[in-house]
């Protein structure tokens, strides 16, 4: 909230906090309807998404997708759990950071900055920052983002 608060002049439109989680129809209007999307949450991102919706979405304004996601905690990992025994192996597969990559472009995203790998929250807040601070503060490029990233 403090990043988004520090560059409120963006217009940000979405959902935050853990009241609760957001439909397929309202996941669907917001991967429409922007320029550039972040997602900040538990588990993976395309598990909160219905995956045949959005292999059918055509959303080539979508310039910049960070995901920030692969946080475990318990209750993460229940519902992961409890929703997966309804899914194929293949499609547990796709919700992976490389296939997931793969699938966001071919649906139209021009440019995907996610994890490769579990991580924290804290972790994930600390790479928010580096990315807002350097990509709205100082107007460096994703590829240069991603290079102080690594580092």
């Amino acid at each position: 909230k403090e990043i988004l608060e520090k560059h409120r002049e963006l217009q940000w439109e979405g959902i935050t906090g853990s009241a609760r989680v957001p439909s397929q129809a309202e996941w669907e209007q917001l991967l429409t309807n922007c320029s550039a999307f972040l997602f900040y949450g538990m588990e993976r991102f395309m598990s909160h998404v219905l995956l045949n919706k959005l292999v059918a979405m055509n959303i080539p304004q979508c310039h910049l997708m960070i995901l920030l996601d692969l946080v475990r905690s318990k209750e993460s990992y229940q519902r992961i759990t409890n929703s997966g025994i309804h899914k194929s192996c293949l499609h547990t597969v796709i919700e992976s950071p490389t296939e997931s990559a793969m699938l966001l472009s071919l649906v139209g995203v021009r440019s995907v900055v996610a994890n490769q790998w579990y991580t924290t929250l804290q972790e994930n807040a600390e790479r928010l920052d580096v990315l807002s601070e350097n990509l709205l503060s100082f107007g460096r490029t994703t590829g240069q983002i991603v290079h102080i990233l690594q580092k």
